[in-house]
């Protein structure tokens, strides 16, 4: 994709006027988690028990509030239920409602097997998993959404406990086969090793670094980005209310821009959030004031998470049974409509 100079239209605007509009970055949504539960539980579950879809109506909260990207979570297992076989015509069906009635209301989807690379705890790339029934699962899907350009298809969340050459060419065996559908949608691309911006260089404990082997995955029609999470709590997992300071957010994502400015590539910060306190909202603040800020290579954020049955869950966005807003929304508020930044 060609970068953009967004940061330097600003700052010549800034120079004529001596203010700015912030430019919104394309994608700014929140990942809808529900219809991937109860994969511990016998499989695949009850609907409406163990797991449910979220509603279209549900969308309209946030869509209000300026978001425009909602990434569906679903089980690759529950959609197709033998390895190279057909989709199941119920799960397909729920999954279509969904994506047909939100992208009607105008917004973008962003389909999310919540896999981890794994069909039945098996990761692709094992004799029982091959790279090709992976590949076969996304030429389906694609055959399925390939006609609705407000669909993006996200490869898989948060590959892990595979060697990340395994998993280089598992993507690209699916971006190949979703092109050869003939389909053009956007396509997200996450990293090894739970795909952590702080960690696309690390080597300690997942094996050869995101930054040596991702860099060499490619679309043929240029039309893919790369995916990746981050939390500001110590491990950077995300199971913590609790930030390790105010500049957390931009410290963990600096490197991470650098490399994808040095390889001209670009990026979603597909799940990000934090605590509802003041460290959190600094911390948070300052990540999504590091992406407007490397506009030419950030394309939008996630926060994780919304859905229906979070209940009291410290990140979920979803408002409470009285129709308040969570705190954090507050938080995002500036980044979902343009403001004017005041240059000195």
């Amino acid at each position: 994709m060609k970068l953009r100079h967004l940061a330097t239209t600003c700052l010549l605007a800034s120079l004529v006027q001596g203010a700015c509009a912030a430019e919104l970055l394309p994608w700014r949504g929140i990942s809808l988690s529900s219809a991937e539960w109860g994969e511990k539980l016998p499989f695949p579950g009850i609907y409406g028990k163990d797991f449910v879809y979220p509603s279209v109506a549900s969308t309209a909260y946030f869509q209000a509030k300026g978001m425009n990207l909602m990434r569906i979570a679903f089980r690759w297992e529950r959609l197709q239920p033998v390895l190279n076989g057909e989709f199941d015509p119920t799960e397909l069906a729920r999954l279509r409602e969904f994506v047909d009635g939100t992208t009607a209301r105008g917004l973008h989807v962003l389909l999310d097997p919540h896999n981890y690379a794994a069909y039945k705890e098996v990761h692709v790339g094992k004799p029982e998993v091959p790279i090709a029934a992976f590949a076969d699962f996304w030429r389906r899907l694609a055959l399925q959404f390939k006609d609705n350009p407000k669909v993006q298809f996200g490869l898989v969340n948060e590959p892990r406990n595979m060697p990340t050459e395994t998993w280089g060419q598992a993507a690209q065996a699916a971006i190949d086969a979703i092109r050869k559908t003939g389909a053009t949608n956007l396509i997200t691309v996450p990293g090894n090793g739970y795909t952590g911006a702080w960690s696309w260089f690390e080597s300690k404990w997942y094996g050869t670094p995101n930054a040596e082997v991702m860099g060499k995955v490619s679309d043929p029609l240029d039309r893919m980005v790369f995916e990746v999470h981050q939390y500001f709590d110590k491990d950077g997992s995300g199971t913590s209310p609790e930030c390790v300071s105010p500049e957390i957010g931009a410290e963990r994502l600096k490197r991470f821009t650098e490399w994808l400015r040095k390889n001209k590539r670009r990026a979603i910060l597909g799940e990000l959030g934090g605590g509802a306190n003041a460290v959190c909202e600094q911390a948070v603040t300052g990540a999504l004031k590091h992406l407007q800020a490397n506009a030419d290579v950030w394309d939008g954020w996630l926060w994780w998470a919304g859905g229906p049955t979070w209940g009291d869950y410290f990140l979920s966005l979803e408002p409470t049974a009285d129709g308040l807003d969570k705190p954090q929304m507050r938080w995002l508020a500036p980044f979902l409509s343009p403001i004017a930044v005041q240059r000195p």
